[in-house]
């Protein structure tokens, strides 16, 4: 075993701890510790500073997803902290003790499978999720994976750092392989939200225009001091369909990366969107998806699923942030917020992120 010099490891945490599916959160101040000595290879403890809170732990919390989360369950899994603790028997680590590393959705994979091999790590057979299927980042410890921990750079703060290891990798890897190019439109559902306001950044960031889709003066006010190009108002739009095809050389974006976990995003996309545009899907509400065939087969869309991304996505999202491209717009909290958080984010209430302050470093 490794720890880190001057470091005493605690035997219990704080840690927020769902029971079981649907049961209340529970802020618990004497959680076990898992100790040095009990790390596997491979594995490495953080002592985590600070966490974002993502529409995803809601779902974990209430086990409404149709891949089942794992109770009790710590969740979290936009995590930045210091490794003080590195498993016995780790050949070859990326990282060493005292490396400041974020902790992904994405906890560990197998690295050799199909999936792994071809750049789809997050669909390995073997893969961990942060705070579903493993604990996660609403503690002051976490076990994590040495192969699978981001760097953080050193220009990036803790706190802005933490939300770029969910929201904006997920949105980043979107933009990606949402087959655009510099100075094509897209389209952002969502665009005020915690994903949605790294979006217009990463969109901005890679040459594209935006239009901003949301409700509500807050987010309007966001979007606009992010770079959106235009901003739409679906509670006041009397043809939300028209208006953004209006917006977009009268022929729609060439893209729409719904983050919103409405279907409504989804069904209206196909409408608005250009001939041989992309639908790209993250927003995930567990419906249908009410794509009409006909347009979608006469208009040529693509329909594009992304799904987090890989180490180097997050990587390259990262650098883009330190790079001063991104910034997170966040209001930080406390731990013991947390279930206030949760029912802010049911309401809707939440524009841009918010971070946990999980302990003093």
């Amino acid at each position: 075993m490794s720890t880190l010099e001057g470091f005493t490891i605690p035997k219990t945490q704080t840690a927020a701890v769902v029971k079981e599916l649907g049961a209340p959160l529970e802020i618990e101040k004497s959680h076990p510790v898992k100790q040095a000595a009990d790390l596997k290879p491979g594995e490495c403890l953080v002592h985590i500073s600070h966490t974002g809170v993502c529409h995803t732990d809601l779902h974990a919390k209430e086990g409404d997803w149709p891949v089942p989360s794992v109770h009790p369950l710590i969740g979290g899994h936009e995590g930045v902290g210091t490794i003080v603790a590195i498993g016995e028997n780790t050949p070859n680590s990326p990282v060493k003790l005292g490396d400041r590393v974020g902790i992904k959705w994405m906890a560990d994979s197998c690295l050799n499978c199909e999936f792994c091999r071809r750049g789809f790590e997050m669909n390995c057979p073997e893969v961990k999720l942060s705070g579903y299927t493993v604990d996660g980042t609403f503690s002051e410890y976490v076990v994590s994976y040495t192969n699978h921990v981001t760097p953080i750079p050193a220009n990036l703060e803790s706190a802005a750092a933490a939300s770029i290891l969910c929201a904006g990798v997920t949105t980043y890897k979107a933009l990606k392989v949402s087959n655009t190019k510099v100075g094509d439109w897209v389209a952002l559902p969502g665009a005020g939200g915690g994903l949605g306001h790294l979006a217009v950044q990463y969109a901005k960031a890679m040459g594209l225009k935006v239009i901003a889709i949301d409700t509500g003066a807050a987010k309007e006010k966001l979007v606009k001091s992010l770079g959106a190009d235009v901003w739409i108002d679906f509670k006041t739009s009397k043809d939300i369909v028209a208006d953004i095809q209006a917006a977009s050389d009268g022929l729609g974006p060439h893209a729409a990366l719904v983050t919103a976990a409405s279907q409504t995003g989804y069904t209206q996309a196909i409408s608005y969107l250009r001939k041989g545009g992309t639908l790209v899907c993250v927003g995930m509400p567990d419906a249908e998806m009410g794509a009409n065939v006909f347009w979608t087969v006469f208009k040529s869309i693509r329909i594009q699923g992304s799904y987090v991304g890989t180490r180097q996505d997050a990587i390259e999202s990262l650098d883009i942030a330190a790079a001063g491209k991104v910034k997170v717009i966040y209001e930080q909290k406390g731990l013991d917020a947390l279930k206030s958080v949760y029912e802010d984010l049911e309401a809707g209430k939440i524009a841009g992120r918010v971070i946990l302050e999980v302990s003093k470093q």
